[in-house]
C-alpha cells in the first residue's frame, strides 16, 4: 500500500475527525458534524474522501501511523530504558483512555458490520503490536511464547475495559505487575 499523502487541509479535517469519533463513535458522528466543526464544504469534504466509510479508514490509518511511530521510537531508540520499563510504558500508553490505542480499540468493537476496510486496519494493528511485543518478551525471556505477547494485548484491552466501566478505579499498574512477574 502506497503512503497515504494528505494535504494540510484534509489532515486538519482527519485530526477533526479522529477527535469526534474519539469522544463520540463512529456511530454518532456523522458527516454534516464533521463539517461543521472542520469548517469545510461538503464538496471539499468528499473530494479528498470520497464517502465516510473512507474517510473513517483514513482516519484509523493515520492515527496507526502515530501510534507505530510511538511505539518503534520507545522499543527500537531508546537504549538507556530497560526492557521491563520499555513494556510499561507500552502497556501505559495502550491503557491510555486519551491515547492514540483507544481510537483503534474502538474499530474493533464500532466498525467490524459496517466499515470493514476501518475493521481491518485495526485488526492490522493488533498483529503488528502483538508481534512487538513477542519481540520483545522473547529477549526477556527465551521461552516466552506468541500467546504470551497475546495475553499482554489481551491485560491491555481488558484494562481499557475496566476502566471505562469503573472510572474511579484505576488498576494499570497492579496488573502490569502481575502479568510481568511471569517473566523475572
Amino acid at each position: 500500500m502506497p503512503p497515504l499523502v494528505l494535504s494540510t487541509r484534509a489532515l486538519k479535517v482527519v485530526n477533526k475527525g479522529i477527535d469526534l469519533f474519539h469522544h463520540h463513535g463512529f456511530h454518532l458522528v456523522g458527516v454534516d458534524r464533521i463539517i461543521k466543526e472542520s469548517e469545510i464544504t461538503k464538496m471539499t469534504f468528499y473530494h479528498y474522501f470520497q464517502s465516510k466509510a473512507r474517510f473513517i479508514e483514513i482516519c484509523l490509518l493515520v492515527q496507526k501511523e502515530r501510534l507505530q511511530d510511538q511505539v518503534i521510537s520507545m522499543l527500537e531508540y531508546d537504549h538507556s530504558t530497560s526492557l521491563v520499563d520499555k513494556l510499561k510504558a507500552l502497556y501505559d500508553v495502550h491503557t491510555d483512555l486519551e491515547g492514540l490505542y483507544y481510537l483503534l480499540f474502538k474499530a474493533i468493537f464500532e466498525t467490524k458490520n459496517t466499515y470493514s476496510n476501518a475493521y481491518q486496519v485495526a485488526l492490522k494493528y493488533r498483529t503488528w503490536i502483538t508481534n512487538e511485543i513477542y519481540s520483545q518478551l522473547s529477549v526477556l525471556k527465551a521461552d516466552a511464547s506468541f500467546h504470551d505477547a497475546k495475553l499482554l494485548l489481551h491485560i491491555i484491552e481488558g484494562t481499557i475495559i475496566q476502566r471505562l466501566s469503573h472510572i474511579d478505579v484505576d488498576e494499570r499498574d497492579k496488573q502490569f505487575e502481575y502479568f510481568i512477574m511471569m517473566f523475572l
